[in-house]
């Protein structure tokens, strides 16, 4: 059988197919390179295992080591398992401010980046293979010509960067040539945040927000628990917050429905221009501006005064944040709101974005300049003023907005350098192309959102040749190939003023142990520039358009960077649960209104687009009517067989507008006709009057445990004389997020098996994540559903061979090699939660067998598999336990799920100590099991979520 999937990992398709013995020979030749690259030797310089790992290197014991890796340019701690020298997992640092030990989809999923056989491999020039030699003979001659213009046509282009090596290195870069300019292209940013900013800061500023301390939150199309250099802490944060007294409340307005909304106490569904009207109001009655509130109030002014109320009483203690899809204007308004409410420098705190160092006449240094922009970069290119161009780890031509036209401008350039991880559409489109190094094969450094330094520590050398940017860039500033290891042991040696070679090795072994440089200290805080705050706002929008585009970030694959990745493609997204493909969100009614149903395919067109683009629809519920939303980061023509061909583009209906990339457009919608069909997930989201998700009143969350007294039963009693393993999973903590989904299928070797075998319910993820439509407001339930490992389990009775049965500790195992495949235990499972596998989807390629979890059998055609609770996990903590002959201790186990979680919304444990978390959890008033009712008695439990129904902003509350 032909999978979709198969073409990432083939070596045929690599290297062309024909026939007989010559095709033998090619497949047995690059089957060898690709096993040699599979058992790839670790870096030359020396590396060091986190905290007090043994330096050896035992068989079967893996060895961690704290590395980084990057979101928008900012560093997230990262701790990477390695056996035998391969990288196979990746958890998060506890000592890293931005993950405090969890980690996000992205993160779990870069191991599959890493060993990915179609990254770039070779330099290229022109479209055919060149040498690392013949690139530095011609950008030698080029920078010759540069320098003796003082760089007038150098430009370098990059994303957002907060290394300090690499700002060290461009700052080096543009004293030496003048003239040059440096560029950031941040396709997942947000323009409009930073154009404001810099009004009010004078400077290039991020907010860093402090949930922890908030009480009150309110969030505009914000998402700040998605995939970005602070979604994973500020998600940690504010569940610690609702956890405490008093409980932290959120408020969500949002045009589609997102993680904020369904963990918000109330959520609303409201068009990017019906926010800032919200915002306008807000500020009219705290005080801050004569906003356009008196001019339009709307049917909403009732519970936005209840909403400035809830605000005003928590002051200091709140936060307005406004999201990408919102104007400069609206985001100049939040950031006065909240001055006024005194959040700042309590729950959001002004950091200056840090900037290459200029060297000064007195030898002192000074901060360059702030980069410009991508559309300056463009009318340079247009105007004939650029002359080299190198853009690293950037794919402008692709995911710039339509309307700037990056590729015709980068024809006119003369020398164009591009370096990435794959041959994408601006690697096409440039005269050089350099294969980069993966964040794991590779020296760095990186600054978290919140300024911490951490050191980028790889685990492995190069699979496939790719170059460091800290290389390319030495070479560029001073004609020579340092290593990066060098480079960034001299940017610290500097850093810390050091001499003693001695001290410098232990500050720097140190480092590399914990993964954090604990001397860096975190940016200050910028003040606001008072008279810029009193300044008169601009006008605000003009009338509404009958339907408006929000290009919104990718939850799985976020921009595009990431889309050659087939773990994050089959990925179900949080609420459409759609998968190997994007769509254009609408709302019930506006669907009604154009007769659509899911799947249709429209056309979409703007006013500078004509022809606009081709989108099948998905109707969601809680979407704001008058919305149309659409995920950017498909419709690739280059960048692997993965990414190829899947979804529409949707740059290209995207405007700009005094140099900012806006996130939406007025667009009209028309029907063509056609039909797309979906590979989804989960089909119904109703609970059809059935209780899967409950919920519980905030005043009744800590009572004692309610649960009835178990029915009787057929099924004989167990006795179990050690561990009894079990879990619980907290609904109000859970956020949705998928992260879970993702590190399980990396732990436990589950394969992708391509959207047409999704599109026939053959998935094989073993933790899947529930969406339930509580209300017609759009704000959802989650729910993880893995096997959950019942006492009276019905998959163990239908068993023809024993295949499915209790081990000694309580766990539902499944025995492998005994499995006939007749799926009955499937059939019998109330919860779903068996996967079968129909194919040989197992992916046999040398380097899936090198990131392979070598504790976890890779499962053949025609066997049944499910969740274990992490047996592997159970093991080897008893093992261990052995070792030191000391009992199991509460913690030792931690599976996958648990790890990673951000909220530490689930807990596993013994539930026969009665002094484990797991059994604290469950004695709790608000624990239950889904469908008790058929006594299986599941070891799983779930705590019902939290309804705090004093926080809605409903008339009714007042009072």
């Amino acid at each position: 059988m032909r999978r979709l999937v198969a073409p990432t990992a083939s070596t045929a398709a690599a290297i062309g197919v024909d026939g007989g013995r010559r095709r033998v020979l090619k497949l047995m030749a690059a089957s060898a390179a690709l096993a040699g690259s599979g058992c790839g030797q670790p870096p030359p310089e020396k590396i060091r295992p986190y905290v007090n790992m043994p330096e050896g290197m035992a068989p079967g014991d893996p060895i961690f080591y704290a590395s980084t890796l990057l979101r928008q340019g900012c560093g997230v701690g990262v701790l990477v398992e390695t056996e035998s020298g391969r990288p196979i997992k990746i958890e998060g640092n506890p000592a890293h401010p931005a993950s405090l030990g969890a980690a996000d989809a992205q993160s779990q999923a870069a191991i599959l980046t890493l060993w990915d056989p179609e990254r770039s491999r070779t330099v290229m020039r022109g479209g055919q293979p060149s040498t690392w030699t013949t690139l530095l003979d011609s950008l030698a001659t080029q920078m010759g010509q540069e320098a003796a213009a003082r760089g007038g046509g150098l430009r370098l282009l990059s994303g957002p960067v907060s290394s300090p090596t690499l700002l060290a290195q461009i700052g080096e870069i543009l004293a030496r040539f003048p003239e040059a300019r440096w560029h950031v292209h941040d396709p997942a940013g947000c323009d409009a945040a930073k154009h404001a900013a810099l009004q009010l800061f004078g400077g290039p500023v991020q907010p860093l927000y402090r949930l922890e301390h908030a009480h009150t939150v309110l969030s505009l199309d914000a998402e700040l628990f998605g995939p970005s250099a602070d979604g994973l802490r500020n998600a940690h944060d504010f569940m610690n917050a609702r956890r405490g007294e008093p409980r932290a409340r959120m408020y969500a307005l949002e045009s589609t429905p997102g993680l904020c909304g369904a963990v918000a106490d109330t959520r609303i569904a409201l068009s990017p221009a019906g926010m800032e009207a919200v915002l306008d109001m807000i500020a009219s009655q705290l005080g801050v501006s004569d906003a356009m509130a008196e001019q339009r109030p709307g049917p909403q002014a009732a519970w936005v005064s209840r909403l400035c109320t809830r605000l005003s009483a928590a002051h200091g203690a709140s936060a307005v944040i406004p999201g990408h899809s919102l104007s400069s204007r609206a985001h100049l308004l939040a950031w006065r709101i909240n001055t006024r409410l005194g959040n700042l420098g309590r729950t959001i705190h002004p950091i200056a974005q840090r900037l290459p160092p200029a060297p000064l006449a007195d030898g002192t240094h000074d901060a360059a300049p702030a980069p410009e922009g991508l559309g300056a970069l463009v009318q340079a290119m247009h105007d004939g003023d650029v002359q080299t161009l190198l853009m690293l780890d950037v794919n402008p031509v692709y995911d710039s907005p339509g309307a700037l036209d990056f590729a015709r401008g980068l024809s006119r350039v003369a020398c164009s350098i591009h370096m990435g991880l794959y041959r994408d559409e601006t690697a096409h489109a440039s005269n050089w192309h350099i294969p980069m190094a993966h964040e794991l094969e590779a020296w760095s450094d990186a600054r978290s959102f919140d300024g911490t330094a951490s050191l980028v520590q790889p685990v492995i050398a190069p699979l496939y040749g790719g170059l460091s940017a800290h290389e390319v860039l030495d070479m560029l500033a001073h004609m020579r190939t340092r290593s990066a290891h060098e480079l960034v042991r001299a940017q610290w040696r500097n850093a810390w003023n050091m001499n003693d070679a001695e001290e410098f090795e232990r500050r720097w072994e140190e480092a590399l142990r914990r993964g954090v440089i604990e001397e860096a200290q975190a940016d200050r805080l910028v003040p606001i520039d008072e008279k810029a705050l009193k300044a008169r706002l601009p006008e605000g929008p003009g009338p509404e358009p009958q339907l408006i585009a929000v290009f919104a970030n990718d939850h799985n694959i976020v921009s595009c960077n990431q889309a050659n990745n087939a773990w994050l493609q089959e990925l179900p997204r949080p609420y459409t649960k759609i998968t190997w493909d994007n769509a254009a969100l609408i709302g019930p009614a506006t669907a009604g209104r154009h007769g659509l149903r899911n799947g249709d395919v429209v056309s979409l067109t703007s006013a500078d687009k004509p022809d606009g683009l081709l989108a099948p629809v998905w109707i969601v519920p809680g979407q704001a009517e008058g919305v149309v939303t659409l995920p950017l980061g498909y419709g690739r023509h280059q960048g692997g067989s993965v990414a190829q061909g899947r979804g529409f583009d949707a740059h290209v209906l995207q405007e700009v507008r005094n140099g900012m990339s806006l996130r939406s457009a007025a667009v009209q919608l028309r029907p063509t006709g056609q039909h797309h069909a979906f590979a989804a997930t989960q089909h119904e989201m109703g609970l059809a009057g059935r209780e899967p998700v409950r919920s519980v009143s905030l005043h009744a969350r800590d009572g004692a445990d309610a649960a009835d007294a178990a029915p009787p039963s057929l099924y004989p009693p167990r006795q179990y004389g050690g561990p009894a393993w079990g879990m619980t999973v907290d609904l109000d903590a859970c956020i949705g997020c998928n992260a879970c989904a993702i590190a399980c299928q990396a732990e436990n070797n589950i394969p992708s098996v391509g959207p047409e075998e999704v599109a026939r319910g053959r998935e094989m993820h073993w933790m899947r994540i529930d969406v339930y439509h509580a209300d017609s407001g759009g704000r959802a339930q989650f729910q993880p559903m893995a096997c959950q490992h019942c006492e009276n389990a019905p998959c163990e009775i239908v068993c023809p061979v024993g295949a499915t049965m209790h081990d000694s500790e309580g766990l539902n195992v499944q025995v492998y090699n005994r499995c006939v495949g007749t799926r009955f235990c499937s059939n019998n499972c109330p919860y779903k939660v068996r996967r079968f596998n129909f194919f040989d989807y197992a992916d046999h390629d040398p380097s899936a067998a090198a990131r392979a979890n070598p504790d976890v059998t890779v499962r053949q055609r025609g066997v049944m598999e499910k969740c274990t609770y992490c047996v592997q996990r159970i093991s080897h903590a008893r093992i261990e336990a052995q070792k030191q002959g000391r009992p199991l201790r509460d913690g030792d186990v931690v599976t996958a799920c648990e790890a990673t979680c951000p909220t530490q919304a689930i807990v596993f444990g013994d539930t026969a100590d009665p002094r484990s978390r797991v059994s604290r959890a469950k004695a709790s008033a608000r624990n239950y099991t889904v469908l008790a009712e058929l006594n299986t008695r599941p070891r799983t439990s779930y705590l019902a979520r939290i309804h705090d129904k004093e926080a809605g902003l409903e008339e009714e509350d007042d009072g």
